[in-house]
C-alpha cells in the first residue's frame, strides 16, 4: 500500500507487483523483483506462501458462491492471474458481481483490459484505509446491492496494516454495512516464532515500511463477533481441501504430509454475519 493512486512510482516496490512476480507474472518492475528475489533466493521455498494463499482464496470464493452469495468486494485484489475472483464466482453464477479494490494503478489498467466486456465486474483504485470513499464509489454502488448478502474478501492484505491503523475496526466498518448472511474471508500471515518468520517479516516491513504478522488469537479477533465457519482458522494449505467435481468435500482426507515451514506461516478463515 505504498503506491500513489495517480501514477506508477517505479522507485518503490508494490505489494501487488511483488505478489505478481512471485506467482510468475510479468507485470512488475526491477524494484519489485528485487524484493521477490529475496524470498526466492535467500529464503528458498518461501514462494509456497503465495501459492497456498491463492489456492485457498479460490476455494473460499467457490464456497461463498455455493452459499448463495452472488456479489463480492475484493480488497487489495492485486494483479489479474489465473482463476480470479470473478471467474470463480461466475462459474457458479454467470450473473455474479465483483468489485476489485487496489491502490496500484497498474492493477486498474490491467483489470480494465481484462474486464472490458464484463459489465458485472469492475476495478477501482482506492486505499483500503478509506472505506467511505470505496463504499461511495459510483462503480461500487452500481454493482453491489448492500441490502443483499455480500462476500467481503481480505486476502493477504490486513497484515500490511499496522496496529494503529486498526484493521479489526476496518473489517467491522464493512460488516456493519452488509446484511445478515454476508460472509467475510480473511487470510493473514501468522507469527511462526522462528528465524524464517523473523527474516521474512523484517524484509516486508523494510520494503513497504508497514505491516505486522499476528498470532492466531489476533487474527481471529479481526472477525469480531462474526460466526467463524468450519474448520475455523486453519493453515491455508489445509483449509477446506479441494474435492473433485461432485465429490463431498467433507469426505476428503486432509493432506497428511509434513508441511514446509513456509506453508505454516499463512492461515485463513471464513465467517458469516448472523
Amino acid at each position: 500500500m505504498t503506491d500513489s493512486t495517480t501514477h506508477v512510482d517505479q522507485s518503490k516496490p508494490s505489494i501487488a507487483r511483488v505478489y505478481d512476480y512471485l506467482l510468475g507474472g510479468k507485470d512488475n518492475y526491477a524494484i519489485d523483483r528485487e524484493v521477490g528475489d529475496f524470498f526466492v533466493k535467500d529464503l528458498p521455498g518461501s514462494v509456497a506462501i503465495a501459492f497456498a494463499n491463492r489456492q485457498a482464496l479460490i476455494r473460499a470464493v467457490g464456497d461463498i458462491a455455493r452459499d448463495g452469495i452472488h456479489q463480492f468486494v475484493d480488497f487489495g485484489s492485486g494483479l489479474p492471474t489465473a482463476d480470479n475472483v470473478h471467474q470463480v464466482a461466475q462459474r457458479r453464477d454467470s450473473d455474479a458481481h465483483v468489485v476489485y479494490v487496489d491502490n496500484d494503478p497498474i492493477v486498474l489498467a490491467h483489470g480494465r483490459a481484462l474486464l472490458a466486456t464484463d459489465t458485472n465486474t469492475t476495478v477501482i483504485t482506492a486505499d483500503l484505509r478509506e472505506p467511505e470513499a470505496i463504499y461511495n464509489n459510483p462503480e461500487v454502488q452500481r454493482l453491489i446491492d448492500f441490502d443483499q448478502p455480500v462476500g467481503l474478501i481480505f486476502s493477504a492484505i490486513l497484515h500490511h496494516l499496522n496496529d494503529d491503523e486498526r484493521p479489526a475496526d476496518l473489517v467491522r466498518w464493512w460488516v456493519d454495512r452488509v446484511p445478515s448472511g454476508s460472509e467475510v474471508y480473511i487470510s493473514h500471515f501468522q507469527s511462526g516464532h522462528n528465524e524464517e518468520t523473523r527474516l521474512a517479516e523484517q524484509k516486508l516491513q523494510g520494503s513497504f515500511g508497514r505491516g505486522r504478522w499476528r498470532n492466531d488469537d489476533e487474527i481471529l479477533a479481526l472477525f469480531g463477533d462474526l460466526e467463524v465457519l468450519e474448520p475455523g482458522l486453519e493453515l491455508c494449505t489445509l483449509w477446506r481441501p479441494a474435492a473433485d467435481p461432485g465429490e463431498d468435500v467433507t469426505k476428503i482426507g486432509v493432506d497428511t504430509r509434513e508441511l514446509t515451514v513456509w506453508e505454516q506461516l499463512i492461515s485463513c478463515a471464513l465467517a458469516r454475519k448472523p
